[in-house]
């Protein structure tokens, strides 16, 4: 006679003790290879891991007991200083393989000024990472997670079954991604629905992006908070959820890249204390192809999550856990 087994009940506390275990020891695999400095992949592997550590502590905390150091704000300040430091080395490696070997002589030589620039600005920000590091506010997060995952202390939401609670856990994420002005950036509004301008030139997208550089940008860190939610629970949901992750990564990318080559722009522009076309004017050129072509990259994804029936559908597929 068999004894039938009882099938363990996965709680919210469970997948907050999962997460939080996970992306720790992601974020401390990195740490001696940032220390030195000799990988941006360790350092980018670090940023990664802090970033999702700090997602989940966020969004778990409601069923946590965690003590200050482990608090959101604490690690979004180490966090921004391991990401200082990424973002010198993303725009060294933009410009060193995507623009620098499609300028002409003349225009290689007068960018060797901003390598310059960038490696002095590059040492400073190692510097700062590496006192981030050794400081009591870093030591203060390993410990007090330590502590936490060695003996966890929860709320009592922390018992509910998962299935139970996801929806509210990712709703008002997506909520919030899916009413965000940056989504109406570049569209306008004809008897009550809105239309994608799909006639701009390149001249007018430059103008939106330059006006609306900020809620653009926003947008992109709503995506990849919604983005980095929901792949907490992937395994919990069907294709149509992976789906839905995959289209926002997507749109976290495109909008990023448009991000990045706006604050290169404006970073040269600091730099040779002049207009970029002045100094740079192929590389201006391509720059702004580039952003151009990024933007016709968006405007599918952006009318696609602008549709009541994707809206809608979105929604239903996070009521749904299989």
């Amino acid at each position: 006679m068999k004894v039938a087994t009882e099938t363990k009940v996965e709680t919210l506390g469970d997948y907050a003790y999962e997460a939080i275990q996970k992306h720790f020891k992601k974020t401390l695999k990195w740490e001696k290879a940032v220390k030195k400095d000799e990988d941006p992949e360790a350092l980018h592997q670090m940023r990664v891991g802090m970033r999702r550590l700090r997602t989940a502590i966020s969004r778990f905390g409601i069923a946590l007991n965690l003590s200050k150091p482990a608090n959101d704000k604490n690690i979004g300040k180490i966090a921004r200083r391991l990401g200082n430091l990424r973002d010198l080395d993303v725009l060294k490696e933009t410009l060193e393989t995507t623009y620098q070997p499609n300028l002409p002589q003349k225009e290689q030589k007068t960018l060797q000024k901003a390598f310059d620039a960038l490696s002095k600005q590059r040492e400073s920000a190692l510097e700062k990472t590496l006192e981030t590091l050794k400081d009591e506010s870093y030591k203060s997060l390993k410990q007090t997670l330590e502590d936490w995952l060695e003996k966890p202390s929860y709320q009592p939401l922390a018992s509910l079954p998962i299935k139970q609670v996801l929806p509210d856990l990712l709703l008002p994420e997506v909520s919030t991604f899916l009413l965000h002005p940056g989504l109406l950036v570049g569209t306008h509004v004809v008897e009550s629905e809105v239309k994608i301008r799909t006639d701009w030139k390149a001249d007018k997208v430059e103008e939106q992006l330059t006006t609306k550089g900020e809620t653009i940008h926003s947008l992109r860190k709503q995506a990849k908070r919604v983005r980095y939610q929901m792949e907490l629970f992937t395994e919990l949901y069907s294709e149509a959820y992976a789906a839905y992750i995959t289209e926002v990564k997507s749109i976290q990318d495109i909008l990023g890249n448009i991000q990045d080559s706006m604050v290169m722009g404006e970073w040269l522009v600091e730099v040779f204390k002049s207009e970029l076309n002045d100094e740079l004017p192929t590389l201006a050129k391509l720059v702004a192809e580039n952003r151009f072509h990024w933007w016709q990259q968006w405007q599918p994804l952006q009318e696609k999550y602008l549709t009541a029936e994707n809206r809608h559908n979105f929604h239903m597929t996070i009521l749904q856990p299989v």
